[in-house]
């Protein structure tokens, strides 16, 4: 069960806010992020039926997802051979060993966009399911902000205009990880890292939005406050990105990422400094940091 925190008294007017925390070292950061994620699987055990319930748009957008897999697999090596003509001339070996890296390249690449993809379109699905999610973490941290009244039409539309901004930074760390692929030797090991660390990066600032739009965040303000916890934030999309990448565990994985974001945003929150919120906020701005 998730620990219970004693909402903070509000502070009087004119009280500056605690100085936040030093964040933690790159390796205890990203150790604190994968136990986010963990702390979200918890959750299977406290609230099986309302993860049960995010499951299910996972389920849907997997089955859609799998069918494009298996015509992409059938087809990898007519697109590696279309894509490096460069090569029909070259000796078998030097040929052979040419294209199994560009096949590599591409699968890490394609699974970057699939795993991301995948995620922004089952977010767009489910949100009614991960808001619920979101909104229990909330309630039972205290403090939660105040119900949205927005409608399920600007709802939707509002996950939709997320996710074609943050659309739009995968395709170019796409283009990135295919150019690093061409590093001799170096390259297809170059792109698997590259792809986790940025592919995490991507995933912990899409899964966080219910949090932050609630408090009227933009974007580029999430972005921003993540940024104060890079390695807490990228351990903990690392993590998820890698569990999405085994074939069926991102049905279970996906709530409860949607849970461990939720938590992992509260904290993450609490540590701003005051002149970091919005002007105007949607939603009560959460109480200080003890300490």
């Amino acid at each position: 069960m998730l620990p219970q925190s004693q909402p903070e008294p509000p502070l009087k007017p004119g009280t500056p806010r605690p100085a936040p925390p030093a964040p933690p070292g790159l390796a205890r950061g990203a150790l604190t992020g994968v136990r986010y994620l963990a702390r979200g699987f918890g959750m299977w055990a406290t609230s099986p039926r309302l993860m049960l319930l995010g499951a299910i748009p996972a389920l849907v957008v997997g089955l859609v997802y799998l069918v494009g897999i298996v015509f992409l697999i059938i087809n990898l090596n007519a697109v590696v051979t279309w894509a490096t003509p460069f090569a029909n001339d070259w000796a078998e070996p030097l040929m052979l060993s040419t294209r199994v890296a560009a096949s590599l390249v591409f699968v890490i690449v394609a699974a970057l966009l699939v795993v991301y993809t995948f995620t922004a379109v089952t977010l767009v699905v489910g949100d009614p399911f991960y808001e619920r999610i979101w909104r229990d973490v909330e309630n039972r941290l205290g403090n939660a902000p105040a119900d949205l009244q927005i409608g399920l039409l600007r709802s939707l539309g509002r996950a939709i205009a997320d996710g074609i901004r943050l659309l739009i930074p995968a395709i170019g760390v796409g283009i990135l990880l295919l150019a690093c692929g061409f590093i001799p030797v170096v390259g297809p090991f170059t792109v698997a890292i590259v792809g986790a660390l940025l592919g995490g990066w991507l995933l912990v600032v899409e899964l966080t939005g219910l949090a932050f739009d609630a408090r009227g965040f933009t974007v580029r303000e999430r972005r921003r406050a993540l940024k104060a916890r890079r390695a807490v934030a990228v351990g903990f999309g690392a993590a998820t990105y890698l569990i999405f990448l085994v074939p069926f565990a991102v049905i279970v994985a996906m709530p409860a990422a949607v849970a461990g974001a939720a938590m992992l945003s509260r904290d993450t929150i609490d540590s701003l400094p005051a002149d970091a919120f919005p002007a105007s906020p949607v939603g009560p701005v959460p109480s200080a940091p003890a300490g």
